[in-house]
């Protein structure tokens, strides 16, 4: 079953079950694969990977308006916020360890043929693909400056 089977039957549940705010953040998530699936130059077809995409832009949005809202002084807000995130990083693959994503790094630049931060846009390339939501960008950036420049 896809990832956009799996959420509009989690929606279903979530209804009979009157989760709120589950209700809330699959109702937005469906949004988006909906106008992913439909947008120009798309067949009408949402890959995994794709979703996953989608999914990780959304927790991030989640966090970065919690964040905000914790500044503003609006913590029931945030709250709301972290609450979809969680949601939301459920239907997502486990997110790499510090040590997973360095092992991880080392197997792609050895791969590659790294040698130095010059080499950095060849590795990024490799690793951003082959970590797409299993590890976030800046972090995998972070990680290969400093595995390059040593």
């Amino acid at each position: 079953m896809s990832l956009f089977d799996t959420i509009s039957n989690d929606i279903k549940s979530a209804m009979l079950a009157k989760d709120r705010v589950k209700l809330e953040a699959l109702r937005g998530v469906k949004k988006e694969f909906i106008e992913a699936k439909t947008a120009k130059g798309g067949n009408g077809e949402l890959p995994d990977e794709a979703a996953l995409k989608i999914l990780a832009k959304m927790v991030k949005q989640r966090r970065e308006s919690a964040a905000i809202y914790q500044e503003q002084n609006r913590p029931e807000l945030a709250e709301s916020e972290l609450a979809e995130a969680m949601v939301i990083e459920a239907y997502m693959p486990k997110q790499l360890s510090a040590e997973e994503l360095v092992a991880e790094l080392n197997g792609i630049i050895a791969e590659v043929g790294a040698s130095g931060p010059q080499d950095m846009g060849k590795v990024m390339g490799v690793a951003s693909k082959r970590l797409a939501g299993r590890a976030d960008g800046r972090a995998i950036s972070t990680c290969v400056k400093e595995l390059l420049n040593k």
